[in-house]
């Protein structure tokens, strides 16, 4: 499958975890809700990796490599305990639009920090998907 594919495979995974965790998060503290969440992740993600075999380049994994995973590790909870919370708070409809405004800090940041490329054609993009989100906030 080429990249674009599984990226809307997390496109529609990413609007059905809005939906589920709304409903998921009622009656129990959202950071409750994402540690539950964070064990599905995981024991998903490990059983994927040793039923594929992948598990054997672990020790492989240069320090560098580590260091910028736990990093995105870190930002990946704070994301998730935010984003529950906001869904705790505020209806799926108004706090995911406002998460995936994330993309145009990606873009952003992926210009600045990695050194891709910037067209006008992205950045008006970038801009319309926050304009977007702010449109759903009123």
């Amino acid at each position: 499958m080429a990249w674009w594919g599984y990226a809307l495979l997390s496109a529609a995974f990413a609007a059905a975890t809005a939906i589920l965790a709304k409903i998921g998060v009622q009656g129990i503290s959202s950071n409750l809700a994402t540690a539950v969440r964070t064990v599905v992740v995981l024991v998903f993600a490990w059983g994927i990796v040793f039923a594929r075999g992948e598990h054997r380049a672990l020790p492989g994994v240069g320090r560098r490599t580590l260091l910028f995973l736990v990093l995105s590790g870190v930002a990946t909870g704070a994301s998730w305990l935010a984003y529950f919370r906001a869904l705790q708070l505020g209806p799926a409809s108004r706090v995911a639009p406002i998460d995936k405004a994330s993309l145009a800090l990606t873009i952003t940041l992926a210009w600045l920090f990695l050194g891709e490329p910037m067209t006008w054609r992205l950045a008006a993009g970038a801009l319309l998907i926050v304009a977007g989100a702010l449109l759903t906030i009123s």
